[in-house]
């Protein structure tokens, strides 16, 4: 079939046959005789009417700037650059990953150049406020629902690059080059990473010295290992970065300073003695060019330091505002995991590097938007598709009318619900920062980055399994965002070691509450000032929906782990450990906690998020996912039968009330979906018509 025309005819003369057929053919058992070939109908019809407003309750998901994430679409939707594509009769936007990865990235540019032509970015540099960060933070989770490499090519650029000179830079910084950045005149990266450190930042290698005769800055690669890496964007666009490196003054080692660098000129020529090499093809995110790059004693002037916590004048000598660079934080803010997990060296390392939390912030906003991806492409086709009759002669049934598949699938968008209010909390935490909210600032979206970006890896491959073999096709999404958002578990701090970062911290406020002998009131542990919870031995279906008993539970594994990790910790130092390596040796304690934390932590959003609401169908709703969010979450987490917070008759309970839970759920399934507010031309061929998105007629497989 050459042509679309003989496609036409092809198709039209199998109809016909069909239609035509007075005298069926007999070498078929007669059972089938009667039964007609599958055809799609759209759960719109056969599900029950919306028991709830679904717009109210994207306003709660969404939370902000919701018309702005709506004009967005519609922009991406309007342009070829978008890759608009007619299956089933529907059009379906998704990047072509069949493009060799130098075109991928080539293609990842001219959507920037789109969105920046048509006013996007407008204000990202240099408008300021909450309401100005709050729209970027929207846009930036419409632009990631198209393409995680477009996202991070773009937050690269503002949020790193652009977030450097913001936060670490001064006056003369800000005036020449925020705008410049926000107008893209100068494309921007962000040189932490190296071959030898990722997240041990403080033991980086790049050297930079000063030269008093001449006024400037020396950067040096002086090793292999010291060759930055994974560097976004260096590799094809980038003409300027953010060089963090040693910074040694007549002698001393002042420690990791940031520098701005150029790296290629207006032509894309790279600049004298700096040196740039590709990383190669990846299992994801190929739109994104990363690089590694060395540097052969470039030279770059004075005021390319960025200043605002530390200068060196003209003549040499170093300045800072802490004047005790050997004063160490407080033991909770030990670690602060950044752009990498990173080593808080002093207080002027801290102070220094405490701004850049906004990549944790943002990757888990996309990871939860990539759940909601899959969700509802699964949820949508699980109410179309239909496997095996519950009776003989019956019709067959719907996969989400199994309890199995209902088990699968429900519990994951409960979690999916809860983490979609963590995270608005965190951004709301984020844009609303003072300098007493850095340190929770720090540890909740430590926690939050890993919880969320787990979830999303795992519900994407239950949504890949219970989409079957069109699972494994690219045109429908679910499959291929497992490898596009693989690296969220390791950019940003690794998940594990974040978890571990966490426990530390609420070890470092249970070991200062108790020294002080003063009630716990940081980080959300004021929890431990009121008296032991005690959970019922009986545990009916009312207690066990209850919000008093789901946040006593939560928090007396809480209080519970850290009075254990708090006591192992000391009992590893008393026996002559380092507090290090005290801490080392209780990790599973510590992951043990840092989970409970972060549960916590979640549950907490979600009856925030509930109590919201007037009292109606949507918080009945609300209501019934809460419960389903944390008795699953209770019921996954060996923990609590591990430690004893549980019997194995209660968790028994519990498993038989997260069935009921989904059953009760599974009317509503394909309005909460539906609540996501992702236009369809973001999901995928599956989640709608089907049969027809597969026919010969609509496209080559």
């Amino acid at each position: 079939m050459d042509s679309s025309m003989e496609k036409i005819k092809f198709r039209t003369k199998i109809i016909s046959s069909h239609l035509n057929q007075t005298n069926p053919i007999t070498i078929f058992p007669s059972f089938l005789e009667s039964s007609p070939c599958l055809s799609y109908t759209p759960p719109e019809l056969t599900e029950p009417p919306f028991s709830f407003d679904i717009k109210s309750m994207r306003d709660l998901m969404d939370a902000h700037h919701i018309q702005e994430r709506d004009w967005l679409f519609n922009l991406m939707m309007q342009s070829n650059l978008f890759n608009p594509k007619i299956k089933g009769g529907k059009v379906f936007l998704s990047p072509d990953f069949n493009q060799s990865m130098e075109q991928q990235r080539e293609m990842t540019m001219k959507r920037v150049e789109y969105l920046l032509d048509h006013g996007v970015f407008k204000g990202w540099m240099t408008e300021k406020g909450h309401q100005a960060e709050l729209r970027k933070l929207a846009l930036l989770d419409a632009i990631g629902i198209f393409d995680h490499s477009l996202a991070i090519k773009i937050g690269v650029h503002f949020f790193l690059w652009g977030g450097a000179i913001q936060f670490f830079g001064t006056k003369r910084h800000h005036d020449k080059w925020l705008k410049n950045t926000e107008d893209y005149v100068i494309k921007g990266c962000f040189a932490m990473t190296e071959l030898g450190h990722g997240s041990n930042v403080r033991g980086i290698e790049t050297v930079t010295t000063y030269d008093s005769n001449t006024g400037e800055f020396i950067i040096n690669t002086p090793c292999e290992s010291a060759q930055k890496y994974w560097i976004g964007g260096a590799a094809n666009h980038a003409t300027h970065t953010i060089v963090f490196s040693q910074l040694i003054i007549n002698g001393k080692n002042q420690g990791v300073h940031a520098f701005i660098t150029q790296i290629r000129d207006e032509n894309g020529n790279v600049s004298p003695n700096v040196r740039i090499a590709d990383c190669g093809h990846k299992i994801g995110l190929n739109g994104v060019d990363n690089g590694r790059i060395w540097f052969d004693n470039v030279r770059i002037p004075r005021e390319n330091l960025l200043n605002s916590v530390a200068d060196v004048s003209p003549n040499g000598d170093y300045l800072s505002s802490i004047k005790d660079p050997d004063q160490r934080y407080h033991f909770l803010s030990m670690y602060v995991p950044l752009h990498a997990s990173v080593f808080l060296f002093n207080m002027r390392f801290g102070a220094f590097m405490a701004p850049l939390t906004s990549g944790r912030v943002t990757i888990a906003l996309s990871a939860i938007y990539q759940s909601k991806i899959g969700l509802s492409i699964a949820v949508r086709y699980a109410l179309a598709r239909r496997a095996f009759s519950m009776t003989q002669d019956g019709p067959e049934v719907l996969l989400l009318d199994y309890p199995s598949h209902q088990r699968r699938l429900l519990p994951l968008l409960a979690k999916t619900y809860a983490m979609g209010f963590a995270a608005n909390y965190l951004k709301t935490l984020y844009v609303q920062r003072t300098p007493e909210l850095i340190k929770t600032i720090h540890v909740v979206s430590s926690a939050f980055k890993a919880i969320l970006t787990w979830h999303n890896m795992r519900t994407l491959q239950e949504c890949r399994e219970a989409c079957g073999g069109q699972g494994l096709k690219t045109e429908n999404r679910v499959g291929h965002l497992k490898g596009e958002y693989d690296v969220q578990l390791t950019f940003e701090g690794d998940n594990n070691v974040l978890m571990q970062q966490v426990s530390k911290a609420l070890l470092g406020e249970y070991v200062s509450a108790k020294k002080r002998n003063k009630p716990f009131k940081g980080l959300g542990l004021d929890h431990m000032n009121q008296p032991c919870p005690v959970i019922p031995s009986q545990l009916t279906s009312s207690t066990l929906r209850s919000t008093n008993f789901q946040s006593d539970i939560f928090c007396l594994r809480e209080r519970e782990l850290l009075n254990r990790f708090a006591g192992e910790v000391s009992q590893r130092q008393s026996a002559g450990g380092s507090k290090e390596y005290a801490f080392v040796e209780s990790y599973q304690l510590a992951e043990d906690l840092g989970r409970a934390f972060a549960d916590r932590a979640i549950f907490e959003t979600f009856t925030k998020a509930e109590a919201s609401v007037p009292s109606g169908s949507v918080k009945d709703i609300l209501s019934l996912l809460r419960s389903l969010y944390a008795l699953v979450t209770i019921e996954e987490d060996v923990a609590f039968l591990r430690y004893g917070f549980l019997s194995t008759v209660q968790a028994a309970a519990i498993r038989n009330e997260v069935a009921m839970l989904c059953t009760e759920l599974r009317p509503h399934a394909l309005h909460l979906v539906s609540s996501f507010g992702i236009p369809d031309a973001f999901l995928g061929p599956i989640a709608f018509n089907w049969v027809e998105a597969n026919s010969l007629s609509s496209s080559t497989c």
